[in-house]
């Protein structure tokens, strides 16, 4: 828990410190950083932890029928977050970064001519047109546009 702290706490110095895209280059053009997902253990002990200890933003929260929250946005600052999921059978921890594309079409054919291998965007749970790309250690970046009736975009113009 105490590592997972560490990296969070990075997380947010870097977000602070960095001017958005100083460190891209022509190829990361039109992206950034805009959520970290995470598969947690206990979800009502990671959203309080997340919302009332560490003082972040409910954005919102998608359900199933059941009315059980299958993920929910915790907002760090106007467009940062983190996804967090319930466990369930899957591992706990980090499971993707989630990087905002001005245009995930635009990006997706630019990734394609470049040889990445990518599927074309659909559109997710949160309204978000959004693919998936692996890295080469087999790290998981989801690709998401913030559409005006995505829910991510919501939460970013209804930040104060």
């Amino acid at each position: 828990m105490r590592g997972f702290v560490l990296f969070g706490a990075g997380l947010v110095c870097g977000i602070v410190m960095m001017q958005p895209g100083s460190a891209q280059g022509n190829k990361g053009k039109g992206l950034r950083l805009n959520h970290v997902g995470i598969n947690v253990k206990n979800y009502e002990e990671s959203l309080n932890f997340y919302t009332k200890t560490m003082g972040f933003r409910e954005a919102f929260t998608v359900k199933d029928d059941k009315g059980n929250p299958t993920l929910t946005y915790v907002q760090i600052n106007k467009d940062t977050f983190l996804e967090l999921q319930p466990a369930g059978d899957r591992p706990v921890g980090i499971t993707h970064a989630g990087l905002w594309a001005d245009d995930v079409n635009a990006t997706v054919s630019g990734l394609r001519q470049s040889g990445v291998k990518v599927e074309d965007a659909r559109v997710g749970r949160t309204n978000a047109p959004l693919t998936n790309i692996t890295g080469p250690s087999g790290e998981r970046l989801e690709l998401v546009e913030l559409t005006p009736g995505s829910l991510q975009r919501k939460a970013v113009d209804g930040w104060k």
